[in-house]
């Protein structure tokens, strides 16, 4: 199969098992999990979906060897497959992942060498790197499939992008129940803004802020907003 067949069937065996694991090892599927929900730092998850396409892609190969500089039979580009198959399927199945190759993060740019356990990544979480590497480990050394662990791996962003659907809808749906409600004090505004703003990760609300500035100034500065769809 060809890198655009194996994502399709991949992505059919997660959504048919969507409910339940694929994964008989608790501690891989441990591993799984962490890397997929760990949302502090994304990169991991896209650089795992990477090397397990290329294995599957080319069984020969070693996964613990996304980088053409190591040299080879058994090395491979993994950036190649994360930029030109990967994202592709991200965005058509709106994964909750990077929207960029992991391979350009201060982690695994700069690296020439096999991504093997005893590696000390710099990076945060730690655990995030060492899990990583391990589950990587397991598919070359056959405790696991490659195509098992990308399949738990797309299971588990699935869910995770329809749990946070549901959240959104019910969010939406609160907002429609108080719409014909009295508006806020210009007090209360200022509140919810100034603890929003305080909030770790607060990233979403300094845009809307200048957001809605343009907005306010836009006849003056003869410039409009764009959609802000995505936010």
């Amino acid at each position: 199969m060809k890198p655009e067949e194996i994502l399709e069937f991949i992505y059919n065996r997660a959504v048919e098992s969507l409910n339940s694991t694929v994964i008989v090892d608790e501690i891989i599927r441990e591993r799984i999990d962490y890397v997929c929900r760990c949302m502090g730092n994304r990169a991991g998850v896209r650089l795992l979906m990477s090397c397990l396409l290329a294995k599957l892609d080319k069984p020969h190969i070693d996964p613990r060897n996304p980088y053409t500089e190591i040299g080879g039979a058994d090395s491979f580009s993994g950036r190649t497959y994360d930029e030109r198959y990967l994202t592709r399927f991200i965005n058509a199945h709106r994964l909750p992942v990077n929207q960029t190759t992991a391979f350009l993060t201060p982690t695994f740019r700069n690296i020439a060498e096999s991504l093997t356990t005893d590696k000390e990544l710099v990076g945060r979480p730690r655990e995030l790197y060492a899990k990583t590497l391990e589950l990587l480990e397991d598919v070359a050394e056959g405790r696991t499939g490659a195509d098992t662990v990308f399949i738990e791996t797309v299971r588990v962003l699935l869910v995770m992008r329809d749990e946070k659907l549901a959240r959104m809808a019910s969010l939406l749906g609160a907002l429609e129940r108080t719409e014909g409600g009295l508006p806020l004090a210009s007090e209360a505004i200022i509140t919810l803004i100034g603890q929003h703003l305080a909030c770790k990760n607060a990233s979403r609300l300094p845009v809307l802020v200048v957001a809605a500035a343009y907005q306010a100034a836009g006849m003056k500065l003869a410039e409009k907003i764009r959609p802000l769809n995505s936010h």
